[in-house]
């Protein structure tokens, strides 16, 4: 079993920065491909941002690509998700997401395990 707790949400304007965190206990952190999903309000949850476990390997969402950065600290068992130039669209709970394997998938079956979400919104 792997324990996710995302932080860092908030409000914040557009063109703002916001660092989320995700802190993991359980298993071996660095055995986890880990990735980053987001659900506005009446929509279905989609794909942010995925690292593999080593860091080698990253993917992004067209929408959040150039913007976002994903990033992970084994030694401190520690998932992030670097924000900037925040859009309005960009409003939703951000989940963080553990998957059993060291390689990506960008798709939320792939994933394991879930964290509670953390609420971004971004006004405009």
């Amino acid at each position: 079993q792997v324990q996710l707790v995302e932080s860092g949400g908030r409000l914040v304007q557009a063109g703002g920065s916001l660092r989320l965190s995700c802190a993991t206990s359980g298993r071996t952190f660095a055995n986890y491909a880990m990735g980053w999903f987001r659900q506005a309000p009446g929509k279905e949850r989609e794909f942010v941002a995925a690292i593999s476990w080593s860091g080698g390997q990253l993917a992004y969402a067209d929408s959040v690509k150039g913007r976002f950065t994903i990033s992970r600290d084994n030694a401190e068992s520690t998932l992030y998700l670097q924000m900037n130039s925040l859009k309005p669209e960009d409003t939703a709970v951000y989940y963080c997401a553990a998957r059993s394997l060291r390689t990506i998938v960008v798709v939320s079956t792939g994933y394991d395990y879930w964290g509670q979400g953390t609420q971004v919104t971004v006004s405009s």
